[in-house]
């Protein structure tokens, strides 16, 4: 996790919110933060107006590099409409809570987590239909590669539909 803030002691207070649950890096500006960005970073909170580099600025580096980070602005400007388009997951307005902070990380870790498996789930169904097309029932039942594929396919739909649910995203949107 990555938390962003040109104003020092509200960076190192999140870290403080933040450290006893997760690994976090603290930037205090927009150039440190793009000197840390990785694909070891899985969440960003991301001041938005900081000089120099905005975070804006630095979410367009996140975009540009393809990092697939889950991003969330913590900020003290309000949001209006042009949030729709940038690349943002979620948008605290400041003062934010230890609560609000915890809540939003988890929340985005649990996006990241379900993204991760619906992405296994897809190729495992694809591949599970290529088969399905190409082979006999028969060969099919008697592969035991395809029955663990079949078990794989039942192990992570259980997963991603639980995920679905904790993130209060409709089932009917997940299904192939």
């Amino acid at each position: 996790m990555l938390v962003v803030d040109d104003e020092q002691h509200l960076a190192d207070l999140y870290t403080d919110y933040l450290a006893d649950r997760y690994e976090v890096l603290t930037a205090y500006s927009g150039e440190e933060a793009l000197d840390l960005l990785s694909n070891e970073v899985d969440v960003v909170l991301l001041d938005r107006r900081m000089p120099v580099v905005s975070g804006n600025e630095v979410l367009a580096e996140v975009e540009e590099r393809g990092l697939r980070c889950r991003v969330a602005m913590v900020t003290a400007v309000n949001p209006d409409f042009d949030i729709i388009g940038i690349g943002i997951d979620d948008y605290l307005v400041k003062p934010v809570t230890r609560a609000d902070l915890r809540s939003v990380v988890e929340r985005l870790s649990k996006v990241a987590t379900y993204n991760v498996k619906l992405q296994r789930l897809t190729a495992k169904k694809l591949k599970r239909n290529v088969l399905s097309v190409e082979k006999s029932p028969t060969e099919l039942q008697e592969s035991e590669r395809y029955q663990q594929l079949e078990r794989d396919i039942d192990a992570l739909s259980d997963s991603v539909d639980e995920l679905a649910t904790d993130l209060n995203v409709e089932k009917s949107d997940l299904r192939l």
